[in-house]
């Protein structure tokens, strides 16, 4: 390498001397030419003469211009500088060319907040609600195939600790063992309008352990409930969240605070009662393991036609029928295990008083008779949640009169959701249908 630096040096040296060497043509056209012709050389031999030579530090390219990576990164939301921003606030973000994408948010103490990225990959969420009037920075670093990051920030300050709050509250709590046909219920101390209902929902999440495809669906504007596609698996895991502390619900209301529950599915307990036979069998898992008589309602008072869930259990009630039936038709009667199936009062009970008539002719309110001890075997063998359906009455069940969500067929059900449905593909099974709210895994 020396001799080749000491070859361009002479030649350079020769060239410059032709540069300003007096004489020559003096017409400045041909002077001119000859100047840019000898540039041209100097530049070319400059090219070759430092090649290889490994002085130039990599990355420069184009005259000692930095090569920008290919990545890039904007923050949507929150905009910086941004006062009095929901407690609720996640990060939403663009991304350019990202082959990886990070989210980092930190408090005035540079502590991190916890959380995670949406499923769709524009947004990441915190775990849990801000802290009211805390100002926080927001870091976005979208890494290129290059390998070469990219970042934006954004610092804002949450809004002050709002005066009216919405509470929100589930009707199961954490650890409930439940039966295969129960619906997650959450339900919100005011209506909340349609304009904010995909905003909650899209903060509701769902995961199942197995996987299960399932939707949220706005019972009223103060109640949504979940169900899978199917009935739960028997013994799935279950949890669910509610991100709304802090959020947005119309008319200067607020969520007051996220709520999160875990259950468990117990055995897959399901009756069924067929009203040509007057019977009801019940499976477990799948296997017939019991085949009771029943007596159902009689043609003035019919049973209800459809599929329900076990409401609650009462092992010894009364019922006091005067005022719906009036003094004709009513009644004041001690019951025992007695399981309700809808508002309206139908129950699953025990009924000696009709064991005679149980399995051949329907003597009933409405309700489903069983003897003494079936009612006694039935309330130790089921759960809230477990599903029984009643064929072939002359009244069929209404939607609503109880949580009849197993009574809509799954393309009417899904029409109750606020946010579209995607159904679930082979290829992605364990995805829910629907973006941002009910990922099972």
């Amino acid at each position: 390498m020396g001799n080749r630096d000491h070859d361009c040096e002479g030649i350079m040296r020769a060239v410059q001397d032709q540069l300003i060497r007096p004489g020559g043509d003096r017409r400045g056209g041909r002077r001119r030419g000859f100047a840019a012709a000898v540039l041209a050389v100097t530049l070319a031999l400059t090219a070759a003469c430092t090649d290889g030579g490994g002085d130039e530090p990599s990355g420069w390219q184009d005259g000692g211009q930095s090569a920008a990576p290919k990545a890039a990164a904007t923050i949507v939301e929150p905009k910086a500088d941004a006062k009095d921003v929901p407690a609720s606030t996640g990060v939403t973000f663009t991304t350019k060319d990202a082959q990886e994408t990070t989210v980092e948010l930190k408090d005035s103490a540079g502590e991190a907040v916890e959380g995670k990225l949406t499923a769709d990959g524009k947004s990441w969420l915190p775990t849990g609600a801000l802290e009211y009037g805390e100002t926080y920075t927001a870091t976005v670093t979208a890494t290129g195939d290059d390998g070469r990051p990219a970042t934006a920030t954004s610092t804002f300050t949450t809004m002050a600790k709002p005066g009216k709050q919405v509470r929100i509250s589930s009707f199961l709590g954490d650890d409930q063992v439940v039966g295969v046909g129960m619906p997650l219920i959450v339900k919100f101390s005011r209506a909340i309008p349609k304009d904010y209902r995909d905003d909650v929902q899209s903060r509701m999440t769902v995961t199942s352990t197995p996987a299960q495809e399932g939707i949220w669906h706005w019972v009223s504007p103060t109640e949504i409930r979940y169900r899978p596609k199917e009935f739960w698996q028997a013994d799935s895991k279950v949890s669910y969240r509610v991100q709304a502390g802090g959020l947005p619900l119309g008319d200067g209301w607020y969520g007051r605070a996220d709520l999160s529950v875990d259950i468990k599915v117990g055995a897959a307990l399901i009756m069924t009662v067929d009203n040509s036979t007057k019977r009801m069998t019940v499976t477990k898992n799948g296997s017939v393991i019991k085949t009771i008589p029943v007596s159902l309602g009689k043609k003035s008072t019919p049973s209800s036609s459809g599929t329900m869930v076990v409401i609650e259990k009462l092992r010894k009630t009364v019922f006091d029928t005067f005022e719906e039936l009036g003094p004709e038709e009513g009644y004041r009667t001690k019951i025992d295990y007695a399981q309700r199936l809808t508002w309206g009062g139908e129950f699953i009970h025990a009924a000696p008083w009709s064991e005679g008539q149980q399995g051949r002719v329907n003597v009933s309110h409405g309700c489903v008779n069983v003897s003494m001890a079936n009612g006694a075997w039935l309330f130790a063998n089921t759960r809230i949640g477990d599903p029984i359906t009643v064929k072939g009455t002359e009244r069929k069940l209404q939607n609503g009169n109880g949580w009849t969500d197993w009574n809509m067929s799954w393309e009417e059900y899904v029409k109750g959701s606020a946010l579209p449905y995607e159904p679930a593909t082979e290829a992605d099974p364990d995805v829910s249908a629907e973006p941002g709210a009910t990922p099972t895994a």
